[in-house]
């Protein structure tokens, strides 16, 4: 990745449980969908495990530029799990662009 790469993260907490069937289904989901963009570079779901805020998980991924940012959050697939599954059972979040400095 260059200097140009962008990694969007987003922390969320759910309606539902942490530990919870549905809250496995949302991150199952959000996988197979998000990371099945061709722009979506280094998709990773993550668990917060530090009491420092009030999120328990994130989705991290990153693109190559800014053009496949703008791709991506465009796409069919990402407004189709925003709209179906995001604004459903997300109860808060926390989005995060960064430009992959390289010193």
């Amino acid at each position: 990745m260059d200097q140009k790469a962008i990694r969007h993260v987003v922390q969320f907490r759910l309606k539902h449980a942490p530990d919870s069937a549905a809250a496995k289904a949302f991150l199952e989901e959000g996988r197979r969908a998000l990371s099945s963009i061709p722009v979506v570079k280094f998709f990773e779901v993550l668990r917060q495990v530090s009491g420092k805020n009030s999120f328990d998980f994130a989705f991290s991924m990153e693109f190559l530029q800014q053009e496949d940012y703008e791709a991506y959050d465009r796409h069919p697939v990402h407004v189709r799990f925003v709209e179906e599954h995001w604004k459903k059972e997300v109860e808060a979040f926390l989005e995060t662009d960064l430009q992959i400095w390289k010193g």
